[in-house]
C-alpha cells in the first residue's frame, strides 16, 4: 500500500500524529498542497477526488477518508490503540472523532477558505471550482467559538476526550486547534482552563505513547 499526503495541511496532519504515535513505517509520497500538485493530472489518474491524504491498497481500492484510514491501519497494527479496545470505547472515540469534525474542523474550515483571499473561487477541496461566501466565513468563526467553549465544558469531566485514555479524538482535537489558529486566528481563551490544561495532557501523551 501507498499513502499519498501532504503532513502541513490539517487532514493529512491528523494521519501523521496518528502513524507517528503508532510507530509506522509506510510508503509515503508527499504532494505539495501549496503548489496544488494534488489536482496534477499524474495523482488525479490514481485519486480522481484529488484530495488529500489517501491510501491506496495493494488491490488497487482507495481510502480517502481519514477516519477510514486510521481505522484500517489500527486493524493492521493494534499496538498503541487509538481507536479504542472495547465496544464502548470504540463508539466513544468515533463519536468524538465525528463530532469534533462536523462542530469543529468544518467550522474552521468554512472560516478559512471561504474568508482567505487565496481561495477565491476555490472554496471547497478537489477538482471542482467553488466560490466563496463570505457570510459562511462569519458562520464558522462563530460555531468554532460555541464548539470550543462546549467541549471546555466536557473535558471538566475527564483527563481526556474520549474517556480516560489518549485517543484519535485526542489527535483530532490538537489537530483542529492547531488548525483553527493560523487558519482563523483563533485560540481558546483564558476562559477555557479546561481545554487549555488539556490540551497540555494530551501533547505529552502524544509525545509519549504508550
Amino acid at each position: 500500500m501507498k499513502l499519498y499526503t501532504y503532513d502541513a495541511a490539517p487532514n493529512p496532519a491528523r494521519l501523521k500524529m496518528f502513524i507517528d504515535y503508532k510507530g509506522l513505517s509506510l510508503d509515503i509520497q508527499q504532494l505539495d498542497m501549496a503548489k496544488a500538485e494534488q489536482l496534477d493530472s499524474t495523482y488525479r489518474q490514481i485519486v480522481p477526488e484529488a484530495t488529500l491524504p489517501a491510501l491506496v491498497l495493494e488491490d488497487g481500492s482507495r481510502l480517502t477518508e481519514v477516519i477510514a484510514i486510521a481505522h484500517y491501519l489500527e486493524a493492521l497494527y493494534p499496538e498503541r490503540p487509538l481507536l479504542g479496545t472495547t465496544p464502548e470505547e470504540r463508539a466513544q472515540v468515533l463519536n468524538w472523532n465525528h463530532r469534533i469534525f462536523n462542530t469543529l474542523f468544518m467550522a474552521v474550515a468554512e472560516a478559512f477558505r471561504n474568508g482567505h483571499p487565496a481561495y477565491g473561487g476555490r472554496a471547497l477541496p478537489g477538482p471542482n471550482n467553488y466560490e466563496q461566501i463570505p457570510a459562511l466565513a462569519e458562520r464558522g468563526r462563530a460555531r468554532l467559538l460555541h464548539g470550543m467553549a462546549a467541549i471546555n465544558d466536557e473535558l471538566g469531566t475527564r483527563s481526556f476526550v474520549a474517556g480516560h485514555d489518549f485517543s484519535f479524538a485526542d489527535i483530532d482535537l490538537l489537530a483542529v486547534l492547531t488548525f483553527a489558529k493560523w487558519a482563523a486566528k483563533t485560540e481558546p481563551g483564558d476562559n477555557m482552563a479546561e481545554l487549555l490544561a488539556w490540551r497540555d495532557r494530551a501533547s505529552a501523551a502524544l509525545l509519549n505513547p504508550k
